[in-house]
């Protein structure tokens, strides 16, 4: 009695243990290896080469793989929001003045807890007083008092820090 594996049955043990993994994991990625795995034990059990049941291993998890990811973004993510985080979160949002903005300096601003170098795009501010951050360059942020929050042609903001 020969008791070795044949091709089918080390595929559909290949298939097993993604399976297996796929349940232990959270990345929602040997699932697909697991249905190539399926795949190419099918082309085995039809008597196909090695060449060909790898081949058809590697194309089939590429593919669900690859389809997958854009289907659930596209399912899924469809009515997400982009996250900002960094400097991007800061454009916008209100900070306080700490040390006052004048000219041609700048002063100090806080913001999310931290304090940042600012420069003034309406005017010298008073401590204390709350402005909008408009753009963050480097490490220094543009600000606007709120009054003041009207749009600047970027060929005048550049005037202005000139």
């Amino acid at each position: 009695m020969d008791l070795t594996p044949t091709a089918w049955q080390l595929w559909m043990v290949a298939a097993l243990v993604f399976g297996g993994l796929e349940m232990k994991l959270s990345g929602f990625v040997t699932l697909w290896f697991a249905v190539g795995a399926l795949a190419s034990s099918l082309a085995a059990a039809l008597g196909l080469g090695v060449n060909f049941q790898l081949l058809l291993f590697t194309a089939v998890s590429a593919l669900l793989f690859g389809a997958s990811r854009t289907l659930f973004k596209s399912v899924f993510m469809r009515t997400a929001s982009h996250l900002k985080t960094g400097v991007e979160a800061m454009l916008g949002q209100e900070a306080v003045v700490v040390e006052a903005l004048g000219e041609p300096h700048g002063g100090t601003v806080r913001i999310n807890g931290e304090l940042w170098t600012a420069r003034s795009l309406s005017g010298t501010v008073p401590e204390g007083e709350r402005v909008t951050v408009e753009q963050v360059e480097g490490l220094k942020l543009w600000v606007r008092r709120p009054s003041a929050s009207m749009s600047v042609p970027t060929r005048e903001l550049k005037k202005e820090r000139a």
